[in-house]
C-alpha cells in the first residue's frame, strides 16, 4: 500500500491504516526504559518483524539523537519506518499510519509476525483508535492564521491554541508553527478541538497483545540522565551539524526531538555545553513523564518489570 496521496494544500490523506490482528503485538514503554533490547529479543520468540513507532525514528541521519536500533541489531532483526524521511520533512502521523499498512503487509506477505515497538503517543493512539477524517483546508482561514501568527510570534499564537485545544497544544512544539495553524483551522472550522478527531475505538489485540516497560522512577532518570550524557559524548554535536548543513536542514518536527534544539542553540553560541545536557536532560525526562501519562490509559495493557 502506498503512502497517502499529497492534496494540494501539502496536507496528506487521511490513511485507514494497517489492518490488526493476532499476529501483532505491541511494546511501549517510556524513553530510556531499554524497549530496544527487549523487543529483539520478543521479536526473536515470535518470529516477528518490528515495526517502529518513534516519531523520531523515522529521520535519516538522526541516529544519535534518536537513539535508533544500530544497524547491526536492525541485520539481526528486520526493522520497518526507521529512516523513512528527511529531516526537513514534516511526517504526520497519517503518512505514518499508510507507511505502516504497508509495512505489515509486506510482513505477513513473507509469513512473519507484527511487533509494532515505541512509545510515541500520536501514532500508539491512531493505531489504537483510528484516525477520524478532518476538514479541508481553508485558504482564506489559514491566511489569516498565517498572519496572526507572523504578527503575535510563535510562542503567543500558541497560546492561543492552549486555551483552545490544551491536548493539542502539548503535542504540538510552538514552533511548528504549520501543525498550530492546522489544529487552530480545524477548531474554528468545527467547533471542536483537532483531539477530538481521534474518536476511541480501540480495537481488540490491545486488550490482549500490548506489553509496556515499568521501569521505577528513580531508575529511570539516572538512565535517562547517562543517555543524555552519553548522546553528547558520541556524537550529537557533529551529527546536529552535518544535518543543518543539508539541503533543507533540520525542520520543526525533527526539531521536537531532545536534544536537537539544545544543540543547535549550543552550535550558534547561545548556551554552553552543560546548559544544553541538563535542557535536554530536563526535556526527556519530561517526555517520559508524558508517556507514561499517556500508557496507563491502556486499562488491559500488561506492564512488565524492564
Amino acid at each position: 500500500m502506498p503512502a497517502a496521496p499529497a492534496t494540494a494544500d501539502g496536507d496528506r490523506a487521511i490513511a485507514a491504516g494497517p489492518t490488526l490482528g493476532d499476529d501483532c503485538w505491541f511494546l511501549s514503554g517510556p524513553t530510556a526504559s531499554g524497549k530496544t533490547a527487549r523487543a529483539l529479543a520478543m521479536a526473536r520468540e515470535l518470529g516477528a518483524e518490528i515495526v517502529s513507532v518513534d516519531s523520531m525514528a523515522v529521520y535519516r541521519g538522526l541516529d544519535v539523537g534518536t537513539a535508533k536500533p544500530t544497524a547491526e541489531q536492525r541485520r539481526h532483526v528486520p526493522h520497518h519506518l526507521v529512516d523513512v524521511a528527511e529531516p526537513a520533512e514534516t511526517y504526520s502521523v497519517a503518512r505514518w499510519l499508510a507507511d505502516a499498512a504497508a509495512a505489515v503487509a509486506d510482513c505477513r506477505h513473507r509469513g512473519r509476525r507484527i511487533l509494532f515497538v515505541g512509545g510515541t503517543p500520536l501514532y500508539l493512539r491512531a493505531l489504537r483508535d483510528g484516525l477520524a477524517a478532518l476538514p479541508a483546508a481553508d485558504p482564506v482561514v489559514r491566511a489569516t492564521l498565517a498572519a496572526d501568527a507572523e504578527r503575535l510570534g510563535a510562542h503567543a499564537f500558541h497560546a492561543r491554541l492552549v486555551a483552545l485545544d490544551p491536548e493539542s497544544a502539548a503535542r504540538i512544539h510552538p514552533h511548528d508553527v504549520k501543525r498550530v495553524i492546522r489544529a487552530l483551522e480545524v477548531a474554528q472550522s468545527t467547533g471542536r478541538p483537532l483531539s477530538a478527531a481521534f474518536a476511541p475505538r480501540p480495537h481488540p489485540v490491545f486488550a490482549t497483545n500490548f506489553l509496556v516497560l515499568d521501569v521505577p522512577r528513580e531508575v529511570l532518570r539516572d538512565r535517562i540522565d547517562r543517555r543524555v550524557e552519553r548522546m553528547f559524548a558520541e556524537g550529537l554535536i557533529d551529527e546536529t551539524a552535518a544535518a543543518l548543513a543539508a539541503p533543507g536542514g533540520i525542520g520543526p518536527t525533527a526539531r521536537q526531538a531532545a536534544g536537537y534544539a539544545e544543540t543547535i542553540d549550543l552550535l550558534e553560541g547561545r548556551i554552553d555545553l552543560a546548559t544544553a545536557i541538563h535542557r535536554t536532560q530536563v526535556r526527556t525526562r519530561q517526555l517520559a513523564k508524558r508517556q507514561l501519562t499517556w500508557l496507563r490509559s491502556f486499562r488491559h495493557a500488561r506492564w512488565i518489570t524492564a
